[in-house]
């Protein structure tokens, strides 16, 4: 039943997003976050919000969940998903994955070669911690783990980072889903999830350029024995 659903969320989201609704359970947020967070190519934003969205509404097939666990079940599936590039990577090596970036096969799943490189770029430019800023970056998102795998990045670390990061992207899209709860009525949720998808992609950006000055200005700042010596010299 899921394997026939994926042609329908790749060529028509909305009809996916109203089975969704009508369906919506804690097992569908994590099998479709896994397929989210692999290779195949498949947007969150028709997942979280919706489901975060009934949580908060008590309506339709999700007036079960809480919206905390939907986000959290939401990250462990983006977690598995990401282990599945993570160890594809690491066990069939570079060479058979940029291979595979310009086959038919990729290229059916959104894949190229460019998407890759640069994926592997932003790997080697910020290291491991790319891992968790790359979970909100669109384009990135899905791809990071490839040269994390390839770069056999140590497994804990890529656990920790991967986790942070989808957690920290699947609370943004769970916040809209509450938003979303106090202001639309479900036919008008659809339009509205895709109305706000571009701002959600640049909130994205915005969380992971905060992240990364953070980052960088804890690298970079004296330590407080160097702000001695430096006194000192002076």
């Amino acid at each position: 039943m899921i394997l026939d659903l994926i042609p329908l969320a790749l060529f028509d989201a909305s009809q996916f997003f109203q089975w969704f609704v009508d369906n919506a359970n804690y097992m569908f947020v994590f099998v479709f976050m896994v397929i989210e967070s692999s290779f195949i190519p498949f947007p969150s934003e028709v997942v979280v919000p919706p489901a975060a969205y009934l949580a908060c509404t008590n309506t339709g097939a999700g007036s079960d969940m809480n919206i905390f666990l939907v986000v959290i079940i939401a990250t462990l599936g983006a977690l598995v998903g990401a282990f599945i590039n993570y160890y594809l990577a690491l066990w069939i090596g570079r060479p058979v994955v940029y291979s595979f970036a310009e086959s038919r096969l990729g290229h059916i799943f959104m894949i190229n070669k460019e998407k890759v490189e640069k994926a592997e770029a932003y790997f080697d430019k910020h290291g491991a911690v790319s891992t968790f800023v790359g979970r909100l970056i669109p384009a990135i998102r899905q791809l990071i783990s490839i040269p994390a795998g390839i770069a056999r990045m140590n497994v804990g670390q890529f656990a920790i980072f991967t986790f942070l990061g989808a957690l920290v992207w699947n609370g943004v899209l769970g916040v809209l889903g509450y938003w979303l709860a106090q202001t639309v009525s479900p036919d008008q949720l659809f339009e509205k999830v895709e109305e706000y998808n571009s701002y959600l992609t640049w909130i994205g950006y915005g969380i992971a350029a905060v992240c990364l000055i953070f980052i960088l200005w804890n690298a970079f700042k004296p330590k407080k024995g160097e702000s001695v010596e430096i006194n000192n010299q002076k």
